[in-house]
């Protein structure tokens, strides 16, 4: 029922005051956590009491405590065919921990007393990673599923905390991943011939969750459709209408990850960059060029599906599929000078050939880069450039990762100013860089990059919006049902989660997907 008149009496508006009047009936639930911290990693305990007081003698069939992660997205469709624009949208509940052995703290008659209060105690752990049955559906190599089984950082939660402590991790509005504890009053009733169970009164408490991930393997950037360029030849001359100088090779390889710290405040071990630079002058008396100033950038990337992904996801598919959808951001790192790099003249009998493809490997950078197409087998000059990575503290940066439905990636930017002849330009190379976290010290909170005071409770009018899907089509039989870890999940729950193809429209019969 919605309400479109302003009046006020005594001050309050009409709903306001019908509001309070329910909430007066419902019971109070109160999620206080012992240890209480800005961020929670892998393996790091959630321990803490729900308290419930009654307003009225209250009966109920069941209190539960859970601690949930759920991640949703929606992709807008921008057509020019009416019938397929719109909006899609899924909800994928993947992580259930619920509390054991509840009915040990519950009042012998089921009836929560008016005035009384009930103290409920719990203890999670954060997993180390998913169950098997959290990723059913099909995936294009084992390493995918394996990613998609690892647990997924807190994104994109703006709302677990004021605006003014919000931290800026980038995340567009068509994506969120949450974790957060649930608290749930329940009642049978009888519907028909059925028992529904109703929920009395809930309670949820936000929490923000880095999970410890590992470094991954170098990515294979070989192929042709590959969105990476580690290494790119550009012709120089010696002037306006003039001849030749020779051809200048830019190369890089992956850098180490960048390894950040779940309980630290802001701090970081910077990644180093190694660029390789090599000049095949035209003539033998040919000098290097004159080199200008290197700019480092910083792309972000966050890709997101209205169903689950097959393969990981590239920008290609994300403009071909009006499932898919991704989002960038460009931030500079820094810009230095780099006209007094030091050149290294080598003969001709000194060139190692390689392999193209092992060409950008780790394993092959800080040797002189192969030859250009038009090296003539004379001498060649080599020079290499170190390039320290840290990131600004003035954004929130999760670790890289790829789930069903989100994936964040990063990729570095190296720009290469020239300045031969009076003539300009720049060289340019596209490197991926991973971002991973390790645990820390888990007795000093996080500051800085990760705001504090991250913990948010919400009363149950925001409940079913946070931990539950919003009603939708029906979706494919594939799609349906929930998962639930624990051992005490019953048959019928295990399940693959769910996903939700598309948004409701107004003459839609709904249906909740779980």
């Amino acid at each position: 029922m919605s309400f479109s008149s302003t009046s006020s009496i005594d001050g309050l508006t009409m709903p306001s005051r019908l509001r309070g009047l329910y909430q007066a009936q419902k019971s109070d639930i109160r999620i206080n956590l012992n240890n209480r911290r800005s961020v929670y990693t892998t393996l790091d305990k959630i321990e803490g009491v729900v308290e419930i007081t009654a307003s009225v003698d209250t009966s109920f069939d069941s209190i539960d405590v859970e601690f949930v992660g759920t991640s949703r997205t929606y992709v807008e469709r921008l057509t020019t065919a009416a019938a397929i624009s719109g909006r899609s949208e899924a909800f994928h509940q993947f992580l259930k921990l619920q509390q054991p052995r509840m009915h040990q703290h519950y009042p012998d008659d089921y009836v929560l007393k008016a005035g009384e209060t009930y103290k409920f105690p719990f203890l999670f752990v954060v997993p180390q990673q998913l169950l098997p049955r959290v990723c059913q559906h099909k995936v294009v190599s084992d390493s995918l599923r394996e990613a998609h089984l690892q647990l997924p950082p807190s994104f994109g939660d703006r709302d677990a905390a004021p605006k003014a402590e919000t931290p800026d991790d980038m995340v567009p509005d068509m994506a969120s991943i949450r974790y957060g504890v649930f608290a749930r009053i329940s009642k049978n009733k009888e519907h028909g011939d059925d028992i529904v169970r109703t929920t009395v009164a809930s309670k949820a408490r936000r929490l923000r969750v880095l999970p410890v991930t590992d470094e991954m393997p170098p990515l294979d950037v070989s192929s042709d459709d590959s969105e990476y360029t580690m290494r790119k030849e550009r012709s120089m001359r010696k002037g306006m209408l003039k001849g030749k100088l020779g051809t200048l090779v830019m190369e890089a390889s992956q850098p180490p990850s960048m390894r950040l710290r779940a309980h630290s405040a802001g701090e970081q071990q910077p990644a180093m960059a190694t660029i390789m630079l090599r000049f095949d002058p035209y003539e033998e008396n040919c000098p290097p060029p004159r080199l200008g100033s290197l700019a480092t950038k910083l792309k972000v990337c966050t890709f997101f599906a209205s169903n689950a992904r097959h393969g990981y996801p590239t920008k290609q598919a994300s403009l071909l599929d009006l499932s898919q959808g991704l989002h960038t951001e460009q931030l500079s790192l820094s810009s230095r000078c780099v006209a007094g790099v030091e050149w290294t003249r080598h003969s001709g009998n000194d060139q190692v050939r390689r392999d193209s493809a092992c060409s950008t490997s780790s394993t092959t950078m800080g040797q002189a880069p192969e030859a250009s197409a038009n090296f003539k087998g004379k001498s060649y000059y080599v020079a290499r450039v170190l390039v320290p990575i840290n990131l600004p503290s003035t954004k929130t940066f999760v670790p890289t990762f790829h789930s069903c439905l989100v994936s964040r990636i990063y990729q570095l930017k190296f720009e290469l100013g020239l300045h031969t002849a009076g003539l300009g330009g720049t060289v340019d190379l596209k490197v991926p860089l991973q971002v991973a976290y390790e645990a820390g010290n888990g007795d000093s909170p996080r500051r800085g990059s990760i705001a504090s005071g991250m913990e948010m409770e919400m009363d149950d009018e925001d409940v079913g919006d946070f931990f539950e899907s919003r009603t939708v089509h029906i979706p494919d039989a594939q799609f349906t049902g929930r998962s639930r870890i624990g051992s005490h999940a019953p048959v019928q729950d295990d399940a693959p989660p769910g996903y939700s193809f598309f948004a409701p429209q107004a003459n839609d019969s709904r249906v909740p997907v779980f």
